[in-house]
């Protein structure tokens, strides 16, 4: 298991969202992405439209939910839940059940402004306190640790290559509203697009 990165405290950088995800998503081009509701999937999008790309418009929580059961479905192949801050404390949950399954082909990025941009850039938890890579840690994900800076980007991605365990990155980004890339909006398109990549029928 590859060496934690950095604590965010030591250095107190954020990085550009857009940036970040776009650089993540070129070290791994062959993943299945599940991209969160809201910023998160106008980031995944604005970083190269795929097939494999997963986009959730309106089931706050359900990111990591979702990627979840897909991993466990295709362990052979790397998983990635791309999400943000508001999102993962809606679905806090899921972590449990991530860590008693720990599926190791499963990684969770964690988009962390501290705020709520969905609804109007109010502070959310994580920038009144909580903890999210710690709360990851706590729910048994061992590999769980915040990250700063565009540089953490390669070792995100090769724990995803990796699949050698369950990994959990809390990314400190900057508090910016960049203008949105939207995805496709027919859900049917998208579930049935998703799963002709994966070689299977739709339904």
């Amino acid at each position: 298991m590859d060496k934690p990165l950095t604590a965010p405290a030591a250095h107190g950088r954020r990085a550009d969202r857009r940036a970040f995800v776009a650089r993540l998503l070129a070290g791994v081009p062959d993943a299945l992405v599940v991209a969160g509701l809201g910023s998160a999937s106008y980031d995944v999008f604005a970083a190269g439209d795929r097939d494999r790309n997963y986009y959730l418009w309106g089931a706050m929580g359900g990111c990591v939910p979702l990627a979840l059961g897909l991993a466990l479905a295709r362990r052979g192949e790397s998983v990635v839940a791309i999400t943000g801050d508001g999102e993962q404390l809606m679905g806090i949950g899921s972590l449990a059940t991530v860590g008693a399954k720990q599926p190791r082909n499963l990684t969770i990025v964690v988009l962390d402004n501290a705020h709520f941009g969905e609804t109007g850039m109010q502070r959310s938890h994580s920038g009144l306190g909580t903890d999210l890579a710690a709360v990851a840690r706590g729910f048994g994900i061992a590999d769980a640790f915040a990250a700063d800076g565009l540089d953490a980007c390669d070792d995100i991605a090769r724990r995803i290559r990796a699949r050698q365990g369950v990994a959990f990155a809390q990314v400190l980004i900057e508090a910016d509203e960049p203008p949105r890339a939207l995805p496709p909006r027919d859900g049917p398109f998208i579930k049935n697009r998703f799963r002709a990549a994966l070689g299977l029928q739709p339904i």
